[in-house]
Parts: structure tokens; C-alpha cells; sequence
């Protein structure tokens, strides 16, 4: 896309000599915007950002009071989208870590036409010296957590270098989240609503270890885990209430109203046989009504799927499914390394494959079983 086509949208929270000089840079390059929130910085401040606002081709807008991150990319999004008829935006933060040719890079690469997500990449491997220890141990983390639960490798998810088109900003609008939780729920909200994200690799700038940075590393860091993990938690809780459930139901059955209903024989044969029929029948009430439980918790209170057409369908092919290939995995395993019945491997192997198999569930539930169908409109 053409630059002269697109604003550099820029969130500001009392910045330094810097943030004058990238946007100086920026209009070097030949943006056609670059908009500057102020996010409720301090009167000493402000002389920075008079300085921009008297600029051709920039804009800067103000928070009486400090917002947070998100609150100000809305902000921009809004302006960008009711003020200007530009058709792409490239958001980026103040504090001189993103340089004009990785600007320039995410603007050669966007598509004005496509629904789609341009994530400045910085390289947090080991190989790169320029990352700070306890910023390369988070990012690995959380791109590792990212990539479980919602199926796909973003090597830097916290990066605030971020490219999209004016089809997006509506979806940028209805985002939710206004500190740096709300980077993280774009990133699930894409995910979500099937947005491709584009990995754009760029320089890895860092200035005195990040010392600059805003961002508060208990509290800002507990918002972001929060969302990410957040509906893995109701996943498990809701697990967690139908196993015991059903631990309940086989016991009332089994031990109190089964043997009342089921005759008592005499002989050790029918005796074996009437027990055989209570645990089976105990087994089976329990389960279904368990699982009953589970698509219900699961459809209203997980995913909160309001339009269910097929889903219970889909539940009861996926559990058939992952119980398959659980019995089939643990036993091809197991016969793969010679084990006996009565080898306690066998126990590992099941419980290794058994957490593997509750992770797949939760994907295939969360994008298939329970995927929302509007969100793969438009």
C-alpha cells in the first residue's frame, strides 16, 4: 500500500525527546497521517506534543486523563475512521523501538481490500542480544500458552507495531480491553473471528532494557493472562463440576437406588451378574447425564454460543472420537513397548495422552463443536 494511503497511529503516555523525532522521521517517509494520542500525560509534558500537533500532516489528540493503551488505539481508530478517508493504519508505540523502515515494511505489505493482521515480529530466540532476559523469558511464555490454546505460533505477541486496513478498524472498535490487555485481545478476537495474522519480522530494538516502559509487569501481566487463560479455566471448571457429577451419580446409583430396583439372587452366578448390571446401568445414567451437563456448560457458560444447530452433534462425535483414540493410543503404546497389564507404565502413558487429548478437545470444541458461525461471515 501506498504510505501516502495510510496513518501512523501512535499511543503516548509522557514521552521524551523520541517521540518528536520518529514523527519527524515518519513524515520523511511519507506518511499520510500520523496521529498522536496524548493518554492523559502531565502538563511538563505537553511541549512535546505541541511541538507535533504544529506539524503538516500530523494530529494530536488528547486524554484529560490517563486511559490506558487500548482506550487511546480506540481513540485513533475512531478518528482515523470518521475524520479521514485513509485506508490503512499502522499503530506503534513512542518510546523509539520501532524504526521508520519496519513502518515502511508493514505499509509495503498491507492489503487496503483484506480482513487481515500485520504483527511487527522482533526475534526473541537466544541467538538475539538485544532482548532483555526477563522480556524474552515472558514472550516465549505467553506465545507458548497462545499457541495451545488457540492453535497458532506468534513469536512476539506483545508487540505494539501492528498493521491492518480500514476494514478492520470497525473489529479494532468492538475490541474490549483498555490497557495492554487490549494487544492481547486483538490477538484472540483474529483468532476468534478466523482474521489471518501475518508474521513480519523486524528489527529487535530495546533502550536501557526497557526501562522506559509503562508497563506495570504484576498488574499489566495478570490482565493479560487473564484473557488468555480466562476461557481455559471455565473449560476446566466446567469439566471439573461434571466429573464429579458423574462420581456422585454412579455412587448414589450404584450403592443405594439400583440395588433396590434390581432383584437379589441366590446363587454366586446371578449374584455376579446382577453386580455386573448395576455398575454397567450406574455407569452409563451417570455418564449421560455428566455429558449432558457438559455440552450445556460448555455451549452457555465456555463459549457462550447463542446459535446451537448442530453443536450437539458435533459434541457427541468429537467425545466418541477422542475416547477412540485414547483407548487406541494408550493400547498401541503400550503394546509398541512390550507392556504388561499389570505394568504401572501403562497408567503413565494413559495420563500423558489423556492431558494431550483434553487440549485437542478444547481446540476442536472451541473452533468447531462451538465455533460461532457469524464469525466466519463477511
Amino acid at each position: 500500500m501506498d504510505v501516502q494511503r495510510c496513518c501512523v497511529l501512535i499511543p503516548s503516555l509522557e514521552p521524551d525527546q523520541k517521540l518528536p523525532d520518529y514523527v519527524k522521521e515518519l513524515r520523511t517517509a511519507g506518511f499520510g497521517l500520523i496521529l498522536v494520542i496524548d493518554d492523559g500525560s502531565s502538563a511538563s509534558y505537553q511541549h512535546f506534543f505541541d511541538e507535533i500537533d504544529g506539524w503538516e500532516g500530523c494530529k494530536v489528540l488528547h486524554h484529560e486523563v490517563n486511559r490506558g493503551k487500548g482506550a487511546a488505539l480506540r481513540t485513533g481508530f475512531a478518528y482515523i475512521l470518521n475524520e479521514t478517508e485513509l485506508e490503512g493504519v499502522i499503530t506503534a508505540d513512542s518510546d523509539g523501538q520501532h524504526t521508520v523502515p519496519d513502518t515502511l515494511r508493514l505499509a509495503a505489505q498491507l492489503n487496503h481490500e483484506k480482513r487481515e493482521l500485520l504483527l511487527g515480529s522482533r526475534d526473541f530466540s537466544r541467538h538475539s542480544t538485544q532482548v532483555p532476559p526477563k522480556s524474552r523469558f515472558g514472550n516465549r511464555l505467553t506465545s507458548g500458552i497462545f499457541a495451545l490454546l488457540y492453535g497458532r505460533w506468534l513469536p512476539d505477541t506483545q508487540t505494539g507495531l501492528r498493521a491492518m486496513s480500514r476494514e478492520m478498524l470497525n473489529d479494532c472498535l468492538s475490541i474490549t480491553g483498555d490497557r495492554f490487555e487490549y494487544e492481547m485481545n486483538q490477538l484472540i478476537y483474529c483468532s476468534g473471528h478466523h482474521i489471518e495474522m501475518t508474521v513480519v519480522p523486524i528489527e529487535t530494538v530495546y533502550h536501557n532494557e526497557n526501562q522506559g516502559t509503562h508497563f506495570h509487569p504484576i498488574r499489566d501481566s495478570w490482565r493479560i493472562y487473564k484473557l488468555i487463560l480466562g476461557n481455559f479455566f471455565k473449560y476446566m471448571s466446567s469439566s471439573l463440576i461434571c466429573t464429579l457429577v458423574d462420581h456422585i451419580l454412579f455412587t448414589l446409583l450404584g450403592m443405594w437406588l439400583l440395588p433396590k430396583l434390581i432383584p437379589q439372587g441366590t446363587t454366586w452366578l446371578i449374584l455376579g451378574m446382577r453386580l455386573a448390571a448395576i455398575t454397567l446401568v450406574a455407569t452409563w445414567v451417570a455418564r449421560l447425564f455428566s455429558a449432558s451437563l457438559n455440552y450445556y456448560l460448555n455451549k452457555s457458560f465456555v463459549f457462550q454460543l447463542k446459535q446451537s444447530k448442530g453443536s450437539a452433534l458435533r459434541y457427541v462425535v468429537v467425545a466418541v472420537g477422542v475416547m477412540l483414540l485414547s483407548s487406541l493410543l494408550v493400547g498401541g503404546l503400550s503394546a509398541l513397548f512390550g507392556l504388561r497389564e499389570t505394568d504401572f507404565a501403562n497408567t503413565l502413558i494413559k495420563i500423558v495422552i489423556d492431558t494431550i487429548l483434553y487440549f485437542v478437545n478444547y481446540r476442536i470444541q472451541k473452533n468447531w463443536v462451538f465455533a460461532n458461525d457469524n464469525s466466519k461471515e463477511r
